[in-house]
């Protein structure tokens, strides 16, 4: 995926940012959870009980929420320069890392900084480090 920095626009990056906080800050306060998706999708798989509605009702919602934008706004239309073998191993790689690390992006990232946990600023650091070194070394040294 390509970005047109001619036509990037930060008042929607913030948007984003805004719209995500404020989702991770309900649901840590009205439900007492965190927004780790790789939790919450996870714990579709074996919900306990009374765990069910509220798993499917976040997931739905992120499902829904580009097909909301697009409706309301310009639809994009994403490049992406992989073919389906590729997309589906770096999907498995990063499915046994959230595994690994006890949570992706948005549980440590988001909800686990917010939190000023040492363990979520490990994860974040880590993870984001090996982004930047994998980017790297596909885009410029191989």
């Amino acid at each position: 995926m390509n970005l047109n920095w001619t036509a990037f626009t930060p008042g929607t990056a913030l948007l984003g940012g805004v719209v995500i906080g404020i989702a991770a800050a309900v649901l840590v306060l009205g439900a007492g959870r965190i927004a780790g998706i790789s939790g919450i999708v996870g714990g579709l798989l074996r919900p306990a009980p009374g765990e069910r509605a509220w798993r499917l009702a976040f997931v739905t919602g992120l499902a829904a929420a580009p097909w909301l934008y697009g409706a309301l706004a310009a639809p994009l239309t994403p490049r992406i320069d992989a073919g389906w073998p590729l997309l589906l191993g770096a999907g498995l790689l990063v499915g046994i890392g959230t595994r690994y690390g006890a949570g992706c992006t948005s549980g440590h990232g988001v909800c686990g900084l917010s939190r000023r946990s040492l363990r979520s600023a490990v994860a974040t650091l880590t993870f984001m480090g090996a982004g930047f070194a994998t980017v790297f070394s596909l885009r410029h040294l191989i």
